[in-house]
């Protein structure tokens, strides 16, 4: 019996040592913990995590700011975007190694290790901790330099800038388009740095230049060193030419319409939000964009059931709203049914109109024809409306709604706006990259088919019959509207025949208004070819001025792109 009690415990004692040994592989001690959340922390670029697994002494000798700069500018001067790191294993002496990963522009996946003192209390930290392999003293560094600029063409193929020079065999109308280059904006330093770009790179400022920078700019090499060590090295890569949307025979005409004047022309695809030319400040004038915004007011307008093509509006010169006179142009009597009325352009009718939709309607509407949004073009500016609780009375909600106030708008934005109704609603996103412009287009519903298909019978009264008359082309139909956009006064005076100077000297000037028009064909179908904005700063009246560039604009794309 005893001899069987003693076994009995000789067997419990060894299944308690068993388990006991268990347990013990099993433990992770403090320092492995703290280890592994300082990598899993930088893995996730969270410096403030991983400073506070520094010791209360490294935390008292280091700077939070200073450390968190230390491990940035690592990343910054091996171009790095990501750094993964492995599991900390135990190195002796209280420390523990940890594999390090980073995944460079430059210089590829740079791996390593670094070995990091971990005491009870957390880490004895120091500079070179910042990048695998770096050791004490020394210092990362680098020196990239980049390859030739790649090419620029159009979408036939032909240079628009090419070599050192820049240059192209269609000399100044590619230089329209192209852009230039210069020193690195302050605003793009930090990124550029990033990708490896050194500081004296001449880079693109305007134009197709500043649009497809990064990628003309290629991929850089160089050399990247600790202390006096090189760590890694890499040469550099040309990118292959950038082949854009823009058509010569269409930028040729948009550079001819605008001729020396200050403004801008922008034509683009409807299908496809290929852009086929923009000239002048197409893409960066903001101006008040006039009545070519009644497109958008008669769009939420037709939406909230406020008004219909055949509903009769009173004929007057002017309107009034909080009191104050909003006039029709030149004084003129205006009105009628809505499809005169749109045609004719009558402050008169759309003021009040715009009063009636509000602001919050009203804003709706413009957002969602682009303004507000990012172009998708960069370095191109945003057109805006002011948020609904920011325009003010009804004055000012009327005087948003024919395109004045401090609505702002570009030529580009215009031309989507048009496009917009062309497509029967959808919204194209605008493109400058051929390759992008091959597949669908993205589009985004602006409105309803059905108040589309209504507004552009009310876009072609305006080019049939209407202020937009000059914009006519022969065998197409043509969906267009006018704006003339108010920079001090659209009140004329009319002399006194007897004395021919009583008006004064701003009255009747051209130069007091900037001249709109934005349009698109063929109509009809939903599947318009071409659209197009004009915008031609302190020019006059819409319908004289910007509709006839229009036109010459509109003839050449239909001309250079092929019919569905």
């Amino acid at each position: 019996m005893r001899a069987r009690a003693l076994a009995v415990g000789a067997a419990l004692a060894g299944v308690a040592f068993a388990g006991g040994l268990v347990c013990g592989a099993v433990h992770v001690p403090d320092t492995q913990r703290t280890a592994e959340r300082f990598a899993a922390a930088w893995t996730r670029g969270d410096f403030a995590a991983m400073y506070s697994e520094l010791s209360p002494a490294e935390r008292g000798r280091v700077r939070r700011g200073a450390f968190a700069t230390a491990y940035q500018h690592a990343l910054e001067t091996a171009t790095a975007g990501r750094v993964v790191t492995g599991r900390p294993s135990a190195d002796g002496d209280g420390a523990y190694r940890i594999p390090v990963r980073m995944d460079t522009r430059v210089f590829g996946a740079i791996r390593g290790s670094v070995r990091v003192p971990v005491a009870a209390d957390g880490i004895d930290w120091a500079r070179h901790l910042v990048f695998p392999g770096l050791r004490k003293g020394e210092r990362l560094t680098r020196t990239t330099r980049l390859p030739p600029r790649a090419s620029l063409l159009a979408r036939d193929k032909t240079p628009l800038a090419q070599g050192a020079d820049r240059s192209s065999p269609l000399g100044g109308l590619a230089g329209s388009i192209a852009g230039s280059l210069g020193p690195i904006p302050a605003e793009r330093r930090a990124d550029l740095d990033a990708l490896g770009v050194p500081a004296t790179t001449q880079v693109g400022v305007s134009g197709l230049e500043r649009i497809f920078d990064v990628r003309l700019i290629g991929h850089p090499g160089g050399e990247l060193h600790a202390g006096g060590r090189m760590v890694a090295g890499a040469r550099p890569r040309a990118a292959a030419p950038v082949r854009t949307t823009i058509s010569t025979r269409v930028q040729e005409a948009a550079v001819t319409a605008l001729g020396p004047r200050l403004g801008g022309i922008v034509a683009l695809d409807p299908r496809t939000g290929a852009v086929l030319a923009a000239a002048g400040i197409g893409f960066s004038g903001l101006q008040p964009p006039g009545s070519t915004f009644k497109i958008v007011t008669v769009t939420g307008a037709l939406e909230a059931g406020m008004t219909s093509p055949g509903r009769a509006y009173p004929v007057e010169t002017e309107a009034a709203l909080e009191g104050v006179t909003v006039e029709n142009a030149n004084g003129e009597a205006c009105g009628g049914t809505l499809v005169h009325s749109f045609a004719e352009s009558c402050n008169s009718v759309f003021a009040p109109m715009g009063a009636d939709l509000g602001a919050r309607r009203l804003v709706a509407a413009a957002e969602r024809f682009g303004f507000n949004r990012d172009p998708g073009i960069p370095g191109a500016a945003t057109s805006t409306i002011p948020q609904p609780g920011e325009i003010g009375d009804d004055l000012a909600v009327g005087s948003s709604a024919i395109g004045q106030g401090r609505v702002q708008a570009t030529a580009l934005q215009m031309a989507v706006v048009a496009a917009a109704i062309g497509r029967h609603g959808r919204r194209p996103r605008p493109t400058l990259d051929f390759d992008a412009a091959r597949r669908p287009a993205p589009t985004e519903r602006a409105t309803r088919e059905r108040t589309a298909r209504t507004v552009e019978r009310l876009m072609l009264e305006v080019v049939r019959s209407g202020t937009g008359t000059a914009a006519a082309v022969p065998g197409v139909k043509v969906a267009g509207k006018t704006g003339t956009a108010e920079l001090r006064t659209t009140t004329r005076c009319t002399p006194d025949p007897a004395n021919p100077e009583s008006c004064p000297p701003q009255e009747n000037d051209p130069t007091d208004t900037d001249a709109w028009f934005a349009a698109y064909a063929p109509a009809g179908r939903g599947r318009p070819r071409v659209a197009v904005g004009v915008l031609l700063v302190a020019s006059g009246a819409g319908g004289d001025t910007a509709a006839p560039a229009a036109r010459e604009v509109l003839a050449a794309a239909l001309q250079a792109t092929s019919p569905p």
